[in-house]
């Protein structure tokens, strides 16, 4: 998309409800919507909202994004989920441990924070508001951090996303946001002043914008004001996200100010305590935490400067897996082999096709599972870029040919070929593979068996290269006990459910 920071405004009176809305599509069209975000968004929630194989739509979503992948293993070996132990090496098992929500959330964060930083390069203004609601992100999480809330991440969308009509206002309607402002300069009441120019609130076009990008439910409906007023009643979860969300952004706003005096800090916070069922002096605290948080990952500019967000620093098995894939693949077997009595066969499959992917450095990784009503073999899970329109070809007969698929099957090895372009190794390469994969350089085959039964196999391979990687005794020692995991994991499944398949 492209943004252009020439475009004149000039001012105009002020509209009614329909005529900001209608104004505000027809911006948005020019400019073209926060960068990347609605896609991107559109992609997290249909991993949330998947009835089935959440984990796995999930999995694949988060590693499609390298710093996403990053901040889900970061934050699963955090201490705020130390319950779940700090040995999470692969993004299947974090995805099972801390749940799709959570994830959801903190992928929905990192979007938004990536689509306003990008939005708001071009204007100091917009640049401002993002950084306020940004550190209102940090202020919420160190809050519901304090709370023993269970989706911190939920909490920091919210609080994010709570000002994000006054975004979309500086962004969009520039001209109409210095008439406000203007107001406000008078001595009109902010909301008050966007009623008179826009004919609606701000948080009403936060609302409004939220529900065109088919954010959940309790998201939209937190983007409002939630003063601190005594109720005798406590308050649900929706209404505790308003809360939290309005008081994080209440405190971003005073600590963006130059002079941020402590005495309006420790009042907002004394006004909230009883509502939110946390002390003053926890409140306080949280806030000091994340302004130091937020000050170390240069959230807040100084000076007027413009200083992008950093992205997280690639941890410590990142760096291994980008020289050599090996200790990720190890590794993973182990989480596979910690968490084998507590997942589904379908959770197996996801870490197993993630340990095999990472591991190995793969460009693809297939699950193929035998379907005895067909008498075939069908591809199921998957990592991969342009495998979903491969699928239908993905499928094979399950009577034995003489060729390099079937040869692995029917002895239960592992088969590395290194190079299937020898012209002598033709005639062994299945006229199946020969259409989907025509390119395909180096692939191997990890057959699943149990009691000399073939149940499928795990495909992967490395593109059009062929692979100069070893996989040494250690690695096949580790691959032969992920497929026999895998293996009686399926088996164990299609007793109750005979048909099952990924």
């Amino acid at each position: 998309m492209t943004q252009s920071s020439n475009i004149a405004y000039s001012p105009a009176p002020a509209l009614s409800k329909a005529k900001t809305l209608e104004l505000l599509r027809t911006r948005v069209r020019q400019r073209g919507n926060l960068p990347g975000f609605s896609k991107a968004i559109a992609a997290i929630l249909a991993a949330m909202q998947g009835e089935d194989e959440r984990e796995f739509s999930m999995t694949k979503t988060v590693l499609s994004d390298p710093t996403l992948t990053q901040r889900v293993l970061r934050l699963a070996n955090s201490a705020m989920y130390s319950v779940f132990g700090q040995n999470i090496n692969t993004v299947s098992k974090a995805v099972i441990v801390l749940g799709t929500d959570a994830i959801g959330h903190l992928a929905l964060g990192l979007k938004l924070v990536e689509g306003l930083a990008t939005a708001s390069g071009e204007s100091a203004i917009a640049r401002a508001e993002m950084e306020k609601a940004v550190l209102s992100g940090h202020i919420a999480r160190q809050v519901a951090s304090s709370s023993r809330v269970r989706d911190v991440e939920e909490v920091v969308v919210c609080s994010m996303l709570h000002s994000l009509g006054r975004m979309m206002t500086v962004f969009y309607l520039p001209e109409y946001w210095t008439a406000i402002q203007a107001l406000v300069e008078d001595g009109v009441e902010e909301g008050r002043a966007a009623r008179q120019v826009l004919g609606m609130g701000m948080d009403e076009i936060g609302q409004n914008t939220a529900q065109q990008w088919g954010l959940p439910h309790a998201l939209v409906n937190s983007i409002r004001d939630f003063p601190p007023e005594p109720t005798s009643d406590p308050l649900d979860h929706e209404d505790w996200l308003a809360a939290v969300s309005t008081m994080s952004t209440d405190c971003a706003g005073i600590l963006s100010k130059s002079d941020a005096p402590q005495e309006e800090l420790t009042n907002l916070a004394a006004g909230y305590q009883e509502l939110l069922g946390i002390e003053t002096t926890q409140i306080l605290a949280a806030v000091d935490e994340a302004k130091q948080t937020a000050s170390e990952e240069k959230v807040i500019s100084s000076a007027g400067k413009t200083v992008p967000i950093k992205p997280d620093h690639v941890s410590t098995l990142a760096k291994k897996d980008s020289v050599d894939g090996k200790p990720l693949l190890i590794q993973g077997v182990a989480d596979m082999r910690g968490m084998v009595a507590g997942v589904n066969s379908g959770q197996m499959i996801a870490m197993a096709l993630e340990t095999s992917y990472k591991g190995l450095a793969l460009s693809r990784a297939i699950c193929f599972l035998h379907n005895p009503a067909k008498h075939r073999y069908e591809a199921g899970m998957f990592f991969g870029e342009g495998l979903q329109e491969l699928l239908p070809k993905l499928v094979f007969g399950s009577a034995y040919q003489p060729d390099v698929f079937h040869a692995a099957l029917a002895n239960d090895k592992i088969v590395l070929v290194e190079d299937p372009k020898i012209p002598t190794f033709a005639s062994k390469l299945p006229r199946w593979w020969k259409e989907a994969m025509p390119d395909s350089g180096s692939f191997i085959i990890l057959p699943l068996t149990v009691n000399c039964r073939s149940i499928g196999f795990i495909y992967g391979d490395w593109g059009k290269t062929v692979s100069s990687s070893k996989i040494g005794t250690s690695e096949i020692n580790a691959l032969d006990e992920l497929r026999t995991m895998v293996a009686s994991s399926v088996a164990q499944r299609r007793k109750h459910e005979p048909n099952w398949m990924v």
